[in-house]
């Protein structure tokens, strides 16, 4: 089968480190193109990744590449001008979290979106690292099951801490200056202190927001937002509670990010490593008492790939028809939605 085509739009830090050096070692997937505004960067990385083709911008790329995907990674505050000129090639998306600094920059991407026929899939890659995906699936057949009761908790707990854990160490740089891009408008309903709080916020902790919906499998709503910053809570459609500890505490040189979900008779633990940790999965503990027997501890071992590589192999697999993208445009949206909640609720504004 011949390759699938990919166009990188911007290779900075995340587009080389978590994204590009993922996509350059996968057997059926060839970068063919990237598209970089520092020109001296554009080519320096390309070298290094074998990439035979190097552009001033995307319109130049997009109009002499024939392509089956786009990956580009690029300040999610200018998404709302970038992703609906890339949606115009009419082949798929990946774009870094969150799909947009505003709801109403989601909302212009999906109406974009609804004049072609192709996707946009969202890098929330934790739904890509392997434990994760492990859990995932355990947690859907026990609640088909129910035996260990229903689920009726779920904990995310994430610090701040070393996310990066050497992940650019291998980054290469340029004397290129780094061009001023025009950014997105700032929203309507926010003064300049809300929108600069509601990006911390959507930037750092936008990844738990959309894991918490993962994990119960369905919609939720904020209940309350702890004046402290150090707490959310949620209640799912089906009205099951959910928290998110945003910073209980913090580290320097480690990564404490986990899950609980809890079902009546047993609970499934989620470890998951530093984002830009490589051939490291998370971790998976299943506890099991369902009465009338042992209870029993089980720890899956998960292969030797970390989140951001499953990530561009399930990106990969999408544009083949294999498989669907893990997270999608619209359900993105939801996570703005959300996040504007909570800052209204912590701020009333």
């Amino acid at each position: 089968m011949e390759k699938i085509k990919i166009g990188f739009v911007g290779v900075g830090a995340m587009g080389q480190c978590a994204h590009l050096k993922n996509y350059a070692v996968l057997p059926d997937c060839e970068v063919a193109a990237i598209a970089e505004l520092r020109e001296e960067l554009g080519h320096k990385v390309a070298t290094r990744y074998g990439v035979p083709h190097v552009y001033k911008n995307h319109e130049e790329m997009l109009a002499k590449e024939k392509l089956d995907g786009i990956v580009a990674s690029q300040p999610f505050t200018r998404h709302g001008t970038l992703i609906p000129e890339l949606l115009k090639a009419g082949i798929p998306i990946f774009t870094e979290k969150p799909i947009a600094g505003s709801i109403e920059c989601g909302e212009i991407i999906l109406a974009a979106l609804e004049k072609t026929n192709t996707w946009h899939m969202v890098g929330y890659h934790k739904r890509s690292d392997p434990a994760t995906m492990y859990a995932k699936a355990e947690i859907d057949r026990l609640k088909r099951t129910e035996e260990l009761g229903k689920m009726h908790y779920v904990r995310i707990t994430m610090p701040p801490g070393d996310w990066v854990a050497g992940g650019f160490e291998d980054m290469i740089k340029s004397n290129d200056p780094i061009p001023k891009l025009e950014e997105d408008p700032m929203p309507r309903d926010m003064d300049d202190n809300t929108y600069k709080k509601y990006l911390e916020f959507v930037n750092y902790y936008i990844h738990q927001i959309n894991l918490m919906r993962y994990l119960l499998g369905e919609p939720y709503r904020v209940d309350y937002a702890d004046p402290s910053e150090v707490l959310l809570v949620v209640r799912s459609e089906s009205g099951i509670t959910g928290t998110i500890e945003m910073s209980p505490y913090q580290t320097t040189t480690d990564w404490h990010e986990s899950a609980l979900v809890a079902f009546e008779h047993g609970y499934i633990k989620l470890k998951l490593p530093a984002p830009l940790a490589i051939n490291r999965p998370g971790q998976v503990e299943i506890f099991k008492d369902p009465g009338g027997s042992k209870p029993e501890t089980i720890s899956p071992t998960l292969p030797w790939v970390h989140a951001m590589r499953q990530q561009a192999i399930n990106f990969i697999s999408a544009i083949k028809g294999e498989t669907k993208p893990p997270c999608e445009a619209a359900e993105a949206v939801e996570d703005l939605k959300i996040a504007r909640d909570y800052i209204r609720m912590l701020t009333g504004k």
